[in-house]
């Protein structure tokens, strides 16, 4: 018999699909062979793996109830802020970015405030079509300013401005389907005339559904055989 001490609080990150996670698990000491040892750890981390993949922030539809209830007001804050320079003059960017406070995000991308209904409708039947999880992208393209700084100081590197289809994670919030995300385009991807409406009804009637990864499959099957 081996003692194996698991008393510590151990911290796991998990990063997926841009979002991390952090748990903390704490636990308590116990005696164990040193077979039965080993495999106890495996079942934890993996029972730690299945759970932070079912905690995800992301929906895997869109339009379902959001975990994030301020999601939409972030997006507003960062993508459609009051006072948008209407010019590309660098100066007027770099005082507006500190003015926003937003010197630790290196990449930013900014459309016109007045634009702000025809981007709420890209997470509607008419404005966007499903693309995948919770994103939908517009039937529509947009022109926007993305904005390239150096982080922490906001010392401008470069100004673009782009016409693209949006991609924006959509998200139910106070019974309406709202952009809570704006994700970037670098490929310059367009809708595809066989997806789905964005908010299609199937979608908004349903929950979250539970979808067979290969984590998941991992976890049963080491479970299963182990016992």
């Amino acid at each position: 018999m081996y003692g194996l001490d698991l008393c510590r609080l151990e911290s796991y990150v998990f990063k997926e699909n841009n979002f991390v996670h952090e748990l903390t698990i704490q636990f308590k000491p116990i005696i164990l062979s040193s077979g039965m040892a080993a495999y106890t750890v495996f079942l934890s981390i993996a029972a730690c793996l299945l759970f932070a993949q079912s905690t995800s922030v992301r929906n895997d539809a869109p339009c379902q109830p959001s975990k994030r209830n301020n999601g939409y007001t972030t997006f507003i804050r960062r993508h459609l802020p009051p006072g948008t320079p209407t010019s590309l003059d660098q100066n007027q960017w770099e005082k507006f970015i500190k003015s926003l406070g937003g010197c630790d995000r290196p990449t930013q991308s900014f459309l016109h405030p007045d634009e702000l209904e025809k981007v709420q409708s890209v997470c509607t039947s008419r404005g966007g079509k499903m693309l995948k999880e919770n994103l939908c992208i517009s039937k529509q393209p947009f022109t926007f300013v993305t904005v390239r700084s150096t982080q922490g100081t906001c010392g401008i590197r470069s100004i673009n401005k782009e016409t693209k289809h949006l991609i924006l994670g959509c998200e139910v919030l106070e019974n309406q389907c709202v952009p809570v995300h704006f994700e970037g385009n670098p490929t310059d991807l367009k809708p595809s005339n066989n997806a789905r409406d964005c908010q299609d009804p199937q979608t908004r009637s349903h929950a979250s559904t539970f979808k067979m990864t290969p984590l998941w499959l991992f976890g049963f099957v080491f479970i299963f055989y182990g016992f």
